[in-house]
């Protein structure tokens, strides 16, 4: 089995799956769901003080609109249009605001020490893609800062409720924490769960929990 993309495979893996998000987002309903992510709502609560936080990849806007209720300074992106249209709805009825806007992970300008949190959820990509998103996410941690990730673990191609069908596209306890050695490990672990997320995530699951602290 080949793992990892050359830079021809990422090109066309991110012009196809644009194209496949485009069309689910479309799509009337909300397709993950109105409500946050359940690991990412109980790992805010943990944290001590509402600053700015970043969620990449986030989608209709769920987890934004959540955090932002929270008293959160949010930024967020995806590169669907769909789904910044429907997370923009989304914060309207609820009442809130955050900077929502289209964009490819591989060409968000991250910044350095900009966040004081940064929310990874379902967020998968191929190499070198992910390398890039996650390195960029430790670097645009304040000193201080938090990472919070849950995506699905490669035992989850067992399983039928959702995410990626490529084991190259999914997680290990080993791959997260290769990726965030830059970060102090607060929690990881993977472990089997419940998803009840909307149309998509529905059903057992196995998942990677990460919670990482940059101490400088």
């Amino acid at each position: 089995m080949r793992i990892g993309y050359s830079l021809r495979d990422v090109n066309h893996h991110t012009e196809k799956m644009q194209n496949f998000w485009e069309a689910r987002y479309a799509e009337a309903p909300y397709a993950y769901g109105t409500a946050p992510n359940e690991f990412l709502a109980a790992q805010l609560q943990h944290l001590p003080a509402k600053g700015k936080i970043l969620l990449p990849m986030d989608g209709e806007g769920r987890n934004a609109v959540y955090a932002a209720q929270q008293g959160w300074e949010v930024t967020a992106f995806d590169y669907a249009a769909a789904a910044v249209k429907k997370a923009e709805n989304l914060a309207r009825e609820k009442g809130v605001a955050l900077n929502f806007v289209q964009a490819d992970a591989g060409q968000f300008d991250y910044g350095t020490a900009q966040y004081d949190a940064i929310a990874l959820v379902f967020a998968h990509l191929p190499l070198p893609l992910r390398t890039h998103m996650h390195r960029s996410c430790v670097q645009a941690l304040k000193p201080g800062g938090t990472l919070i990730l849950e995506g699905f673990h490669h035992n989850q191609l067992n399983h039928p409720s959702g995410g990626p069908k490529q084991i190259e596209l999914l997680f290990t306890p080993t791959i997260i924490a290769q990726d965030f050695d830059g970060l102090q490990t607060v929690l990881l672990e993977d472990r089997e769960t419940q998803l009840s997320e909307g149309l998509y995530h529905v059903g057992s699951a196995h998942v990677v929990r990460f919670v990482g602290k940059k101490i400088r």
